[in-house]
């Protein structure tokens, strides 16, 4: 069997297996709920339960309600500094935009800040091909970045491709987990 075939056969039988354990009953016939989620169920394809879903806000404004919703201060900004991608994609999705806007922010006012955004990839894929997708992630969340006010002196990109996962599991939710690029503050004064 081919790498593809195996990592489209392994993927079916994950998807399967997480199917059927979700659904498992208790010895009372109810369905259990599910355990703690290491990523965000959303990416995972599931439902989101109601307390991971983003508050609502009554601005009409796209920008402003992002704003709104991002009330974190300078600590908290540094822990927001993952954004997380689908399998062979490097587009943002919108609920990073929020972050990486207050990032864009932060640079801004301090020019002598500086980042390296590190692109990641999945271990799905040649180690060439992980690479140059790692680095695409890391150069879409730059751009992101520079749109919201960053100097382009402010901000390098690095790939590490499938060479630094998070987890090392063979399932979906490791993948999922490791499909990333991150915003590492280098120097700060």
């Amino acid at each position: 069997m081919t790498r593809p075939a195996l990592s489209t056969l392994a993927l079916s039988l994950s998807a399967l297996f997480l199917a059927a354990c979700a659904a498992a009953p208790s010895n009372n016939g109810q369905v259990l709920p599910p355990t703690a989620f290491k990523v965000h169920p959303g990416l995972l394809g599931q439902p989101v339960p109601p307390e991971l879903q983003p508050i609502a806000s009554n601005a009409t404004d796209g920008q402003t309600a992002a704003r709104a919703g991002l009330q974190m201060d300078e600590e908290g900004l540094r822990t927001q500094r993952s954004v997380y991608f689908d399998f062979d994609k490097f587009d943002i999705k919108p609920e990073f935009n929020p972050a990486l806007a207050a990032h864009g922010r932060y640079l801004a006012q301090h020019p002598k800040a500086r980042v390296r955004v590190e692109g990641n990839a999945d271990e799905r894929g040649s180690p060439h091909y992980n690479r140059v997708l790692g680095m695409r992630r890391a150069h879409a969340v730059k751009n992101a970045l520079l749109e919201h006010g960053a100097r382009d002196q402010q901000v390098k990109t690095i790939t590490f491709g499938d060479t630094r996962p998070k987890l090392k599991g063979k399932d979906e939710a490791s993948w999922a987990e490791n499909r990333r690029a991150d915003v590492v503050y280098e120097q700060e004064k």
